[in-house]
């Protein structure tokens, strides 16, 4: 039986023990997943690797989310994988921009559980 290849999550996430247990968790279920810390490395990693989900904050270093997304978008040579956007951002504003920039979903951290983002990020996933 052939085997099948594990979907490959791009995580970016500054705030270093969400981020860790995120990666623990989503691993724990079988994605490949990939950490990163800033707007820099997020940017490099989708220029280097083809995620099948992008789980992206908009506060970080250097670039912001919404800035990362709008750089996708104006360049090709970059991998385009579905944006989820997990951040303390909950205005109705940001949740428009996230959405009007191409985001397929977005939960604010401070409302949802990591079992509830588990299961979320594996309907994207498998949907």
């Amino acid at each position: 039986m052939p085997e099948t290849q594990a979907k490959q999550i791009l995580l970016v996430e500054d705030e270093a023990m969400l981020g860790s247990v995120l990666k623990q968790r989503l691993e724990k279920e079988g994605y490949a997943v990939s950490l990163v810390r800033d707007g820099g490395e997020a940017l490099s990693a989708l220029k280097s690797t083809k995620p099948d989900l992008l789980l992206l904050d908009i506060i970080l270093p250097k670039y912001s989310g919404f800035e990362i997304m709008e750089m996708m978008k104006n360049d090709p040579t970059m991998a385009q994988p579905p944006v989820v956007i997990i951040s303390n951002l909950g205005q109705e504003s940001d949740v428009l921009k996230g959405q009007t920039l191409g985001a397929v979903g977005y939960f604010i951290k401070a409302q949802l559980s990591v079992e509830d983002l588990i299961g979320k990020i594996k309907d994207f996933l498998t949907g």
